[in-house]
């Protein structure tokens, strides 16, 4: 059965403005996030393989789950140019149709923001990394800032309609740790460093092993 999700004015939005570098460190961010990434590799909501050139020669194997056709489609194009072999599949962070211990890295990036049922997902990705595995992140959170988090509370209704989905206050870190992982490495923020009110703008980047 097809893990499908279709949004196809996010999925647009996406490839056309936030799925491409605009000069503001986000390149560098994801070349931290999989820097000395090896073995067999899975990237959950890959979205349109931004991160695919990123990879480098240790991981043996890359597999990107990716539910939104369109944004598929756009990875299979980005795969063919990618330094490591890539294969993309239909699936979700809940539903990722793979093996149990398939991989080595679990990679995610702006996606727990957005699943529906964060703790599914993450029992999910746990299931499909093997015991010893690193779950690597970098996601939008909830911020440490009182006022700033309940801007977050706020605006999240909207946000979510308009953004595919996206939820602006989450405590996703609190949320991996729950789901029975262990953070190793993980820091914390504002991206775009000037962002304001931007309610999306606390990020986390970090490392969480499967024990």
């Amino acid at each position: 059965m097809s893990a499908e999700v279709s949004n196809p004015l996010f999925a647009r939005l996406f490839h056309h403005l936030c799925g491409r570098d605009r000069g503001q460190g986000e390149r560098e961010l994801r070349i931290e996030l999989l820097a000395d990434a090896r073995g067999k590799v899975v990237e959950v909501g890959a979205g349109n393989g931004i991160s695919f050139e990123h990879y480098r020669a240790t991981v043996t194997e890359l597999i990107a789950v990716e539910p939104e056709p369109y944004l598929r489609r756009q990875a299979v194009e980005a795969a063919a140019a990618a330094p490591v072999p890539v294969r993309v599949l239909d699936g979700t962070a809940a539903a990722t149709g793979l093996p149990t211990a398939a991989a080595d890295v679990v990679v995610v990036c702006g996606v727990l923001c957005t699943v529906p049922d964060q703790a599914a997902a993450l029992r999910e990705l746990r299931r499909v990394l093997r015991r010893g595995g690193e779950l690597r992140f970098y996601e939008h959170v909830r911020s440490r800032r009182p006022g700033f988090a309940r801007w977050q509370t706020r605006i999240d209704g909207l946000w979510s309609r308009t953004m595919g989905g996206c939820h602006t206050d989450r405590d996703t870190v609190a949320a991996i740790v729950d789901a029975g992982f262990i953070v190793e490495r993980c820091r914390g923020f504002p991206f775009p460093a000037g962002a304001r009110i931007y309610p999306v703008a606390p990020r986390v980047l970090g490392i969480a092993c499967n024990p």
